[in-house]
């Protein structure tokens, strides 16, 4: 079964830093972009966070220079190294996937696998 496994998150205090893993068990992992999404409680959209593709990494401007996105292919799994979290980074957080060459890659409806979430909160 194609999935992704997410890990990581939790409670933490303003300027600290987490990791976040998302486990992949799909055919050819090196042939899909990977994306992080988050989506405050409550919220109607998820709001994108930023994407790994082959060898090319785009950030939204909300979290660019504090957030880190990688991917190990020969283990199939991507991370979301975040720091200097701040208390507006509270969320859900999730990975998601899609083909390498993914369109729209912004929009959420342009993936087709998911993690299950993992909730980031941030306090002062």
């Amino acid at each position: 079964q194609e999935q992704l496994t997410q890990s990581g998150g939790g409670s933490v205090q303003i300027g600290d830093s987490l990791r976040l893993s998302c486990a992949a068990s799909l055919r050819n992992f090196g042939n899909h972009a990977i994306s992080w999404f988050r989506q405050i409680p409550g919220g109607k959209e998820r709001e994108f966070v930023g994407i790994v593709r082959s060898k090319t990494i785009y950030y939204s401007n909300s979290v660019r220079g504090r957030f880190t996105i990688s991917r190990d292919n020969a283990k199939n799994v991507a991370f979301l190294q975040m720091t200097n979290l701040k208390p507006e980074d509270t969320a859900i957080y999730y990975c998601a996937a899609a083909q390498l060459g993914v369109e729209s890659f912004q929009r959420a409806n342009a993936y087709l696998y998911w993690g299950q979430g993992s909730q980031v909160t941030v306090s002062t």
